[in-house]
């Protein structure tokens, strides 16, 4: 959850290889023992310093629940151990609620007060449990599944309500459910994550928050191309809209939906961005960035690096050799489409 809930325009440069190499190497935690996993080993070198804190470069060096959550999950998944836990000392330290198992979802270090919102972000939640999960699965000990036990129960909890006959799983506990709207970043669906949660809490506890945020999002898909946005509401009467307070885009959240789609098992979900990008050109087009489903505007520039790598995985095509993004969240999609 980025900008105030929102993204920059994120115009990313790219870097060679090499360059990228250069800039692992003169960040805070020169010398740390490499992961198995050469992108990750990249990404952790450019955006994780050396306490553990995941920068966000294209937005003011901040840092969030959801990026704390990436470090975390491309960490276990590349076989970092060292990695994962000094992504989780710092994340437990500086993010971590007291009255909630959940955590604040912006740390400014500009402000007096870095948490000074205390609103969480439920990706940035659900990324860190699954990735205490995966953890305790591959390394044991620790207490991480008890940890993850924890912050999923208080997912179910705090950030799930039931309107219309669906169970929502609202961006985060404060601001998204009005008595006349709910207020839904389909972005936030982690179909990995959300399988691995049912497996390890029983169907119960999570069938119906998955059937129906896999509803929603076919019911979300708007203009002529069919796309899903960035934010949607779903207002008094059940119906699935754009969302009124945010530009009606498929861009910087929506990217992510396709990749977790794919990832997932649930390629269904994803045809009517494969569809769309096909007709862009595919690989060997300019899709743009982002493009507002109910105008058509475009945006002047095309997809960052990970949103190609996303547009590849989604049109079933093999990955290609390519230099890391300078930018934070560009280059956390391109290391996720090969994690994931």
């Amino acid at each position: 959850m980025v900008s105030d809930f929102g993204r920059f325009n994120r115009r990313s440069l790219l870097v060679s290889l090499g360059c990228a190499l250069v800039i692992g190497c003169s960040r805070p935690g020169e010398g740390r023992e490499p992961a198995a996993d050469p992108f990750w080993a990249l990404f952790r070198g450019a955006f994780v310093d050396g306490a553990g804190r995941v920068i966000d470069s294209g937005n003011g060096n901040i840092s969030h629940s959801e990026g704390q959550g990436y470090g975390l999950i491309l960490a276990v998944l590349a076989g970092d151990r060292a990695g994962f836990e000094t992504i989780l000392n710092w994340t437990e330290a500086n993010l971590a609620r007291t009255d909630v198992a959940l955590f604040t979802w912006k740390y400014d270090p500009r402000q007096s007060d870095p948490v000074a919102d205390p609103n969480n972000a439920t990706d940035g939640d659900i990324l860190i449990a699954w990735a205490l999960a995966e953890a305790a699965r591959r390394w044991g000990g620790q207490g991480w599944a008890g940890r993850s036990a924890a912050i999923r129960a208080a997912i179910r909890d705090h950030l799930v309500i039931t309107r219309h006959g669906r169970h929502l799983l609202l961006p985060g506990r404060i601001g998204f459910a009005q008595a006349d709207k709910v207020t839904l970043n389909p972005s936030y669906f982690i179909w990995p994550a959300l399988d691995a949660f049912a497996a390890l809490d029983g169907d119960g506890a999570w069938s119906a928050v998955i059937d129906d945020a896999q509803g929603v999002l076919r019911e979300a898909r708007f203009g002529a191309a069919g796309l899903p946005c960035d934010w949607i509401e779903i207002g008094a009467g059940g119906k699935v809209v754009p969302a009124a307070d945010h530009p009606p885009r498929f861009g910087y959240d929506a990217i992510r939906i396709p990749l977790y789609a794919m990832a997932g098992r649930r390629a269904s979900l994803a045809q009517p961005m494969a569809d769309f990008w096909r007709a862009e050109g595919g690989a060997g087009g300019h899709p743009p960035a982002w493009i507002d489903v109910t105008s058509g505007e475009r945006a002047p520039y095309p997809l960052s690096a990970g949103g190609m790598a996303i547009l590849r995985r989604t049109l079933g095509l093999p990955p290609v050799p390519e230099a890391i993004d300078t930018d934070y969240f560009s280059a956390a999609l391109q290391a996720l489409v090969r994690a994931l």
